[in-house]
Formats: C-alpha cells, sequence, structure tokens
C-alpha cells in the first residue's frame, strides 16, 4: 500500500465522520423539533433539580434592584415549584431571566414589547420552534451561573500571559541560537520546552473548570448569527442591539477552537489533533487565548450581561406563551389598573382540576371556614395570579383586573431555631415587616396573612390580630387574610369583605366544594371532623357540648357525662 493510498483512506474516513456527524445534527434537530411540537399545549417536562437553584438565581442576585419577592413569600407560596411549572426555557440564559422576572414583578404596567413578542409565539408556531432551536443550541451553562465563574475567575487565577509571551520569545532565540551553536541552542530550546510542558498541566487544571461556561459564553455570542436571519419587525430592535454588541467581541471568536476545540487534551489517537496538542503544551497557546478570552470578559461584561438580558427575554416570552398554551384557554392577560382586586374563575396554577372561584374587593378580605376548606389555596392562588400578572403578563383566570402591586406574604412560617425565635416570635416579626414595607414609598402593598397570630393565646390573639388588621387595612395596603376567629368578624366588618369557605361534615366523610361565600362562616366542623377521623365518640361529645355550652353562657364547663 503506498504513500497516496494512505493518505486517500485518512481523508476518506475524516470525510466519511464528517458527513455521519452532520447527519447526526440534522436528526437530533428534526427529533427536537417533533418532541416540541407534540409537547406544546402541555406542562414542562423537566423540573429543576434542588442543586440548580442557585445557578437559575444567577441574573437576579445580580440584579437586585427596585421591588423583590422576598423569601418568606417566595417560600410561603411555593413559588419555585410555580417557576418549574412556567418554565419551558432551553438555555441558561432563559432560566435565569425568567426566574429573576418571577423574583421582580414590574412596578409599571410596561408589558407592551413583552406582550407582542408573547403573543408572536403564540400566534406563529413555526417562529417559535426556530427560536426554540437556537436556544437549543446555546443549551445550559452547567450547575453554576456565568456570573458565578467571573466573580470567583477574578479572585482565583492568574491571568497575565507576559511570561507565557516571554517563554515563546526565549524559544524564538533559542532556535535562532542554534544557527550559531547548535549544541547550546538545542539544549536550551528542550529546558524552556519541558519547562512549559511541566507548567501546563498545573495551569491547565486550573483552568479546566471554567471551559464550560466558556463555551457557553461563546455559544450565546454565536447565537446572535442565527438571531441575523429573524426579520420580523417584533425582535428588529433586538437584533440590531444583539448584532452591534456581538462586533465587540470578534477578538474573543478568534481562534477559540485552539481553547475550546472538543478533542483538546482528549485526542484518541488522531494524529492531527495529537500533533495540536503537543503545541497546546509546548507553547501555551491555550493558555494564553484563555487569559486574552478572560480579559476581554471582563472588559465587556456590561456586553455580555446585555447580550444575557436580551436572548432571556425572548425565551422568556416563548415560555409565557407556552404557559398560556398549557392551560386550554384558560388564562388570561390581566389589566393593570382601577383601585379593586378583581378575578373571575381564578385557580391555582399547581392543583390539577383545581377549583375556580371568582373574587372582587376595593378593601382587603377576611377569610373564616374549617380546617381543609380552601381559605389557604385561595389566598395562594390570588398571591399566585398577582405575581403572573406582574411578570409574566399572565393570569390564570377568564379576567383578572388589579392595580400594580408589592406584593408579600405571612403565611407558611415555622419556628427558628437558629435564631432561637419562637414561632410567635417569628410570626410577628413576619407581619412587622410587612407594616414596615406599606410606610415606604412606591406601589400599593398586597399581602396575605394566613390564621393571623396563631402562635399566642385566643384572648391576646383576638386583640392583636384586630388592631393589626386594622392597621393593613390603610389606603396604601389591600390585606387578604384567613382565621378561624369568627369574632374577627364582628370586629373588622367596616375594614374588611367577609367571605368564607364551608364542608359538609357527615358521619362517615366530609365534603367540601371549595367555593368562596359571601359572609361570615355559619358552621363549625373542627369537632366533628375528630369523628371522621376515628375518634372516640365520648372525646367527640364531650367536645362539641363544651362548645355549644361556652357559645350560650360565656364559661367553659368540662365535666360532662359521657
Amino acid at each position: 500500500m503506498d504513500f497516496f493510498t494512505i493518505i486517500f483512506i485518512i481523508l476518506a474516513v475524516m470525510v466519511i465522520a464528517f458527513v455521519l456527524g452532520l447527519r447526526d445534527k440534522a436528526n437530533a434537530r428534526k427529533n427536537l423539533i417533533n418532541r416540541l411540537k407534540k409537547e406544546y399545549g402541555s406542562a414542562p417536562h423537566i423540573r429543576c433539580k434542588s442543586g440548580e437553584r442557585e445557578h437559575i438565581s444567577g441574573f437576579y442576585r445580580n440584579h437586585k434592584e427596585g421591588f423583590r419577592i422576598d423569601d418568606i413569600t417566595w417560600n410561603d407560596l411555593d413559588m419555585d415549584s410555580v417557576y418549574d411549572r412556567v418554565n419551558y426555557c432551553l438555555s441558561a440564559a432563559g432560566d435565569e431571566y425568567l426566574y429573576y422576572m418571577l423574583r421582580t414583578p414590574r412596578q409599571a404596567d410596561d408589558f407592551e414589547d413583552f406582550e407582542k413578542k408573547t403573543q408572536f409565539f403564540q400566534d406563529n408556531g413555526d417562529m417559535r420552534l426556530k427560536m426554540q432551536v437556537i436556544f437549543s443550541d446555546i443549551g445550559k451553562s452547567s450547575k453554576y451561573s456565568i456570573y458565578d465563574y467571573i466573580d470567583y475567575l477574578q479572585k482565583a487565577v492568574d491571568t497575565a500571559n507576559g511570561r507565557h509571551i516571554a517563554a515563546l520569545v526565549l524559544m524564538a532565540l533559542a532556535i535562532v541560537l542554534c544557527f550559531f551553536n547548535f549544541t547550546a541552542g538545542f539544549f536550551v530550546l528542550i529546558a524552556i520546552m519541558l519547562f512549559q510542558i511541566f507548567t501546563y498541566f498545573r495551569i491547565k487544571s486550573d483552568i479546566d473548570p471554567y471551559l464550560v461556561t466558556y463555551g457557553y459564553i461563546m455559544r450565546v455570542i454565536k447565537s446572535i448569527d442565527s438571531f441575523r436571519g429573524i426579520t420580523d419587525e417584533v425582535f428588529a430592535e433586538d437584533v440590531r442591539e444583539l448584532t452591534e454588541i456581538s462586533k465587540e467581541f470578534s477578538s474573543f471568536r478568534a481562534f477559540a477552537d485552539i481553547l475550546l476545540a472538543p478533542t483538546r487534551m482528549n485526542s484518541v489517537g488522531n494524529p492531527a489533533d495529537l500533533l495540536m496538542d503537543y503545541i497546546r503544551m509546548v507553547t501555551h497557546a491555550d493558555i494564553i487565548k484563555f487569559n486574552q478570552m478572560y480579559k476581554e470578559i471582563l472588559r465587556r461584561k456590561d456586553k455580555l450581561d446585555r447580550i444575557l438580558e436580551i436572548t432571556g427575554r425572548i425565551e422568556a416570552a416563548i415560555s409565557a406563551a407556552c404557559f398560556r398554551a398549557s392551560f386550554e384557554g384558560k388564562s388570561c392577560v390581566p389589566v393593570l389598573t382601577g383601585d379593586s382586586f378583581c378575578a373571575k374563575e381564578l385557580f391555582h396554577p399547581l392543583i390539577r382540576d383545581a377549583v375556580a372561584n371568582d373574587i372582587e374587593s376595593k378593601r382587603g378580605v377576611l377569610l373564616t371556614g374549617s380546617n381543609a376548606s380552601g381559605k389557604s389555596t385561595f389566598l395562594k392562588s390570588c398571591a399566585i395570579n398577582a405575581i403572573l400578572a406582574q411578570s409574566i403578563h399572565t393570569a390564570l383566570a377568564s379576567f383578572y383586573r388589579a392595580p400594580v402591586y408589592r406584593i408579600y406574604s405571612s403565611m407558611a412560617l415555622k419556628d427558628d431555631i437558629f435564631e432561637g425565635d419562637s414561632y410567635y416570635i417569628v410570626e410577628i416579626k413576619s407581619i412587622k415587616r410587612i407594616l414596615d414595607a406599606a410606610a415606604e414609598s412606591g406601589q400599593q402593598v398586597l399581602c396575605f396573612v394566613d390564621e393571623v397570630l396563631r402562635g399566642t393565646n385566643t384572648v391576646e390573639r383576638i386583640a392583636a390580630s384586630t388592631q393589626i388588621l386594622k392597621k393593613l387595612s390603610l389606603d396604601h395596603v389591600q390585606c387578604f387574610a384567613a382565621t378561624h376567629d369568627i369574632e374577627l368578624t364582628s370586629l373588622l366588618k367596616d375594614f374588611y369583605d367577609i367571605y368564607h369557605f364551608e364542608g359538609d361534615v357527615t358521619d362517615n366523610d366530609v365534603h367540601f366544594d371549595y367555593k368562596i361565600k359571601e359572609g361570615p362562616a355559619t358552621t363549625r366542623n373542627a369537632i366533628k371532623l375528630l369523628g371522621v377521623l376515628g375518634y372516640d365518640n365520648s372525646v367527640v361529645t364531650d367536645a362539641q357540648n363544651m362548645a355549644d355550652g361556652f357559645l350560650r353562657n360565656g364559661t367553659w364547663v368540662t365535666d360532662y357525662e359521657s
């Protein structure tokens, strides 16, 4: 077999491998499009893993301006799960920007551009799929945010190129020396090359963890080439700005394959790749490129941030369109105006076959009713939809009209063992933060309080709850509160609209319709529930007698015959 035959076979194998790679890429894209078509109108099939939460909050943690949903409210409403339900993003930029939107509900009705994009994706399935393929090509970065890498890299890695350039100059001088004194020049050259190889692997181990993010940044910048092919007017300004910014990253992209080639230091026997690996080891070319790219990132952090913001916002609009489609016409575009909270057929996004309810109130709302009747779920439904309305401009209702709010809650609290606070202390601190927010300038506060001051005794609870809820009925606050204390309905009837939920308890079961009704609760079911759950009949009967006696006479009697 002659030399030319061997060369031909090698070239043929390379061409076949290249063609097969293109075929596999085309098949993967076709499968992605088919899956996206099939899943449109359904809930997202991937939920965020617990270890990815920190990465998802990267953009938010670096843009904490204006009003934010605080951690208490976020956890009360299980907004991590709501985020998972809303999130259809295929890139890390989309993931992070969507999270940012939910944590920072807008404080003005400035959704015109976002609504145009969302409606566009609802009406243009082919363009939505085209965009989703672009975002899929960008993909996810890693379990860390780009912002985390940049902050850490600035402190942890020596990015000076002086010594690497000096080594290259010395090797060039050693080669020149070989023409005058071959022995001396050769030994100097070998010594420098050995030193380069020895130091290469130590430096390489420092920079390798960051190459995932470098690769992600490169994919984001390259995606701008694909966005240039989007000619629809609704994206014209975004494409223009992205195109201008991409020009500033031309040196970042140049020769990036020296560093980001998938076969770098993993040649698997390919002679050309193996040769490049030795060139990298001796010249530190990839390390020099790494440092140059890093300096480009630092110089243009604001521009990179702007790219991530624009692309993330576009993909968030795709998520909003998919989210609306998944509820089969049961969502609406909110009207953010007026002086009352008004919603028709409003429901909770995380409950399968959720019961929808209507509510309209210019004042606060005070809810009563037995356990498990739907009070807490209704409060959360209102709170979550207020956040969705002011973030992705979508409400799960047939109609939603309300002012723009600052939204707070005090619902799912726990003892703080690290601070040494009892439940009651945690509770009054939580409510105090709402009162403090109401005293600050800004949009009207919308707050949700479940079982006001449940952590203390009845007499003090009713007295303190009355005064706190009166304070939360001021002009700058609209409070939705739930309570078991029926006394509060008469004490606060001049300050709140009174509603209730109720259930029908029979001898063997309890039935709830989960529909909100006007006025205070007229039935008490807590004791009857003991019987349904199998408590001894004497306990149930004596408890009922005690309660009835107290309501008649105002005094407690504990000794009843069973």
